[in-house]
């Protein structure tokens, strides 16, 4: 027989999301053991209700009280599963740290997710959003994962998640279907580098053969230097994603605004600076009461204190109407409002 997870009520979630937004779950249940998933159909008082998945609590915005019940991913492991000539195979349950799952694939010598380091969140969360930094996305390690369907019972193996930029399946297709069990990533034995970012360039200057760790502790000594700790300022990083235009657009821009920041992209169009659009329209260090924008980053936003979903919801609003009006780039959020 299987044995049930502990059913938790009205159930604070304030502490379990980076933003500190107050809000309540009418149930709330943390999954430590596959059998805790495999019970839950046969629970009559959540037939019917809503879920939520909860990970890290990084790249959400509560806007009210839940009426459901979250599922708090808390599967744990770490290890090499197999290897062959040119990659190893490492898997990580769902509710591992990203961080300390990056941070523990260097000790061991394998290379490969270095770029990624200090991203918040969890392992499972991360190919929901395909998260990327400096040159990386998750895509470029991915190998495989495990997801349990809900109206199955059954585990699924997926080898394509249809990653875009900040983007997966699990965001339209199978979004709401299942949860994330583990993820494994493909380390390659023949590692290179990735330091086409001029911070992170600038940062390793003398160190013409930089290894993994070394990379690591550049980029988390830049994201420090950057983005607020959510230990003491709610956030969930990059608010915003970068925006995309055509060579015709980024034209009419640059006759505006020479300095424009800018990537070339293999669809032959070209990736604006979201940070920098916002900065130049005057939002950097702006404060509305219990929200802000962070001094330091214009693609952050943050919590000064007691804001709720509806606040963080009006600012977001009007820094995209005004980039709108001022550059004619449509924003797009980069966190799920819930």
């Amino acid at each position: 027989m299987l044995s049930p997870p502990l059913i938790q009520t009205d159930f604070d979630l304030q502490s379990l999301n980076t933003f500190g937004i107050a809000a309540r779950a009418r149930f709330y249940i943390r999954i430590t053991r596959l059998e805790e998933l495999f019970s839950l159909n046969q629970i009559p008082e959540l037939a019917g209700l809503p879920r939520l998945i909860l990970g890290g609590g990084s790249n959400i915005i509560l806007t009210d009280d839940f009426p459901g019940v979250v599922l708090h991913m808390a599967l744990s492991g770490r290890s090499m599963i197999a290897e062959d000539d040119q990659y190893r195979y490492v898997q990580a349950g769902a509710g591992e740290s990203w961080h300390r799952f990056v941070q523990w694939t260097l000790e061991q010598g394998w290379g490969g997710l270095e770029n990624l380091s200090l991203i918040p969140g969890s392992v499972g969360a991360a190919p929901i959003q395909n998260i990327g930094a400096y040159g990386v996305e998750l895509k470029d390690y991915f190998q495989s994962l495990n997801w349990y369907e809900f109206s199955t019972g059954q585990i699924r193996n997926l080898t394509d998640p249809q990653f875009s930029y900040r983007d997966s399946v699990f965001k339209h297709g199978l979004r709401d279907r299942g949860v994330i069990l583990n993820v494994t990533f493909a380390l390659p034995k023949q590692w290179q580098p990735h330091l086409g970012y001029g911070d992170v360039a600038t940062a390793l200057q003398g160190c013409p053969q930089p290894t993994p760790q070394q990379i690591s502790r550049a980029i988390c000594a830049i994201r420090q230097s950057k983005l607020p700790d959510p230990g003491a300022i709610g956030n969930v990083g990059s608010f915003f994603k970068n925006p995309a235009v055509s060579a015709a657009q980024l034209d009419v821009l640059r006759q505006a605004c020479p300095d424009i920041v800018s990537y070339a992209q293999a669809d032959g169009r070209f990736k604006l600076a979201a940070g920098w659009l916002i900065e130049r329209a005057g939002w950097r260090g702006y404060a509305s009461g219990r929200v802000g924008v962070y001094a330091k980053q214009a693609l952050v936003l943050i919590n000064a204190g007691g804001a709720t979903g509806a606040d963080v919801v009006a600012l977001a609003d009007r820094i995209m109407a005004d980039v709108q009006q001022r550059f004619g780039v449509d924003l797009e959020i980069e966190p799920v409002f819930v």
